[in-house]
């Protein structure tokens, strides 16, 4: 391990640093990148996230995949967590913060708009960024694409269903087109660039050289495409960040507490099962992250841009990285792994 990711946290604060400080004193660099979007999706994050996915997806054995049905409890844990507890965890433990425990602090018309944000985020299980998370935690590669790939098709189905049982929202207005360009983008792509450069440097140069030599060269591209992502996504948020910082805090609370509170339920459930850790892990991961820009999307559609419900889902963007970079810490330690600073 190099000094450089034994000291992640601190690039990781650094880098937040930075895309404030970007936002703040040079501002047409994220106004410029924000006009390069395919489907309401970040053209610059596509590709650092491309980034971050490659390395793992290289070590995706077609052949594995086709196993994973022999060990499915994996995937059960998974869809349980995500689809009949996460959704209603979020409503419930959001409710209580913003409408009872900070009540004095956001009047009940914020708190509702508040709370319809956190559920869009909460009905929508991460798919791209679980790549990286899994990748951080050694998971196993090609159940983590089983994992998320199964977790894409249940939300076209129960997204909608879900938002509308929880808001009370008659007319959802689902953008199918971010979903489907989105897990094309993330799981179809590099699965396929991943499979096919598996494939060639074996035909080419061997099992042996790859497993030793060729499979772990990328893998610092992983924390660099973090380190970047987080620059730009700091950068595009810093009017949000300095002109609400204290609502910022305040929906951050209960996001934070679902995110470790869904975690810890999907990971113990699998370590209770005996599941391995690289199943585990990803397990956890999958549920307490989200597919955030599904929910700014379907904020902005429903309420508006400056809407608190939008502002709201803009918060779990921003808590994201940093709370799961700590929940992947956590697993490493529980798992006996060494891990980044």
């Amino acid at each position: 391990m190099n000094t450089f990711q034994r000291y992640l946290s601190v690039w990781v604060i650094l880098c937040m640093a930075a895309g404030v400080l970007t936002g703040s004193f040079l501002p047409a660099i994220p106004e410029f990148l924000s006009e390069l979007q395919v489907y309401g999706i970040s053209v610059p994050i596509a590709v650092l996230i491309w980034v971050m996915i490659y390395p793992m997806m290289v070590k995706v054995d077609f052949e594995s995949i086709r196993q994973v049905g022999k060990n499915p409890k994996g995937l059960v844990v998974t869809w349980i967590v995500n689809w009949l507890i996460k959704p209603f965890t979020m409503y419930g433990i959001t409710y209580l913060f913003l409408s009872v425990i900070f009540k004095d602090f956001i009047t009940p018309e914020l708190a509702r708009e508040y709370l319809a944000g956190a559920v869009l985020l909460g009905a929508a299980p991460c798919t791209a960024m679980v790549f990286v998370w899994s990748r951080l935690t050694s998971g196993n590669p090609a159940y983590t694409v089983v994992q998320v790939a199964t977790n894409d098709l249940i939300i076209l189905a129960a997204f909608v269903p879900l938002v509308k049982f929880l808001l009370g929202v008659s007319d959802v207005t689902v953008p199918y087109s971010t979903l489907l360009v989105s897990t094309f983008l993330f799981v179809v792509i590099p699965l396929i660039a991943g499979i096919v450069t598996r494939m060639t440097v074996i035909r080419k140069r061997g099992r042996e050289y790859f497993e030793k030599l060729f499979a772990g060269r990328f893998d610092g591209a992983t924390t660099a495409g973090l380190l970047l992502t987080l620059v730009i996504i700091f950068s595009s948020q810093t009017k949000v960040i300095l002109d609400n910082p204290l609502h910022i805090a305040l929906i951050a609370v209960p996001l934070t507490v679902q995110t470790f509170m869904i975690f810890f339920l999907a990971y113990g459930v699998c370590r209770y099962l005996r599941l391995p850790d690289d199943i585990a892990a990803p397990a956890g991961m999958i549920g307490a992250s989200n597919f955030f820009e599904l929910a700014v999307a379907v904020a902005i559609a429903l309420f508006g841009t400056s809407s608190p419900a939008a502002l709201a889902t803009t918060v779990g963007v921003l808590t994201e990285v940093p709370v799961m970079l700590l929940l992947a810490r956590i697993a490493n330690r529980a798992g006996g792994k060494r891990i980044a600073g």
